[in-house]
């Protein structure tokens, strides 16, 4: 008897007791979303999720939120309204200048230079016409006007005294270079300028230019240099195409 109980202890120590069994049992078919791990991470993230003061629990805390972006996309809009505003101003405010200097170009002073400046070259035009074959090149052209220029600032250059004929040039030289400065400091409208005055100076530097290099060489180095700066000068483009 004591031999027969002995080896049934034995195999009684040897295998779980049934209520170990059913608790590893129960712990290896457990479903992977009831891990302890899962369940902790589960919360972790919807914890993370309601940081976020748009979609808090507290709606008075969303709409706090809520306003205060739209308070910012306000304040962009309303700085990009005032910047366009502003460069719309400067605009009209140049445009009012250049139309000053329109008003100033159509005063007796200047359209008796003008008239002058034309006078002496259709005079020389007229006179030197045989000097430019039936098709002349561009460079050819451009020689022809700059010794036209050079001729018209002569005594024999046309029917008005010398000194008379410079001081009405040097009167035109006086307004295109105060337009140069006009535009190119910004005060004076590009667009309008180069409606009313572009192709002028462009003709009037054609033929002078050579005159203005000579003087450049006898010393006055920045001769009609706003002039050239002007005709050469293209329009740079702006910020809302003003």
């Amino acid at each position: 008897m004591s031999g027969s109980g002995t080896k049934e202890a034995r195999r009684d120590a040897g295998k779980p007791s049934s209520a170990l069994a059913l608790t590893m049992s129960k712990e290896a078919t457990a479903k992977p979303e009831e891990q302890p791990g899962d369940v902790a991470a589960e919360k972790s993230a919807h914890s993370a999720k309601k940081e976020t003061p748009f979609n808090d629990s507290d709606w008075r805390i969303r709409v706090d939120a809520w306003a205060g972006l739209f308070v910012r996309i306000g304040l962009v809009v309303g700085a990009i309204f005032s910047v366009y505003q502003y460069l719309a101003q400067r605009e009209e405010q140049r445009v009012a200048q250049t139309m000053r200097m329109v008003e100033l170009w159509d005063q007796g002073d200047y359209q008796k230079a003008q008239q002058a400046v034309r006078a002496r070259l259709t005079g020389l035009n007229e006179k030197y016409a045989n000097l430019l074959g039936q098709s002349p090149s561009p460079t050819e052209q451009s020689i022809y006007r700059q010794r036209i220029g050079i001729q018209a600032m002569t005594a024999d250059g046309g029917t008005q005294p010398l000194a008379d004929f410079a001081a009405d040039f040097d009167r035109i030289v006086y307004f295109l270079n105060r337009l140069s400065f006009c535009v190119d400091g910004g005060l004076c409208s590009r667009k309008m300028a180069d409606a009313y005055f572009r192709d002028y100076a462009v003709s009037f530097w054609s033929y002078f230019s050579g005159y203005v290099g000579k003087q450049r060489k006898t010393g006055a180095a920045t001769y009609a240099l706003p002039i050239e700066k002007y005709v050469n000068e293209e329009e740079p483009s702006s910020l809302f195409g003003l």
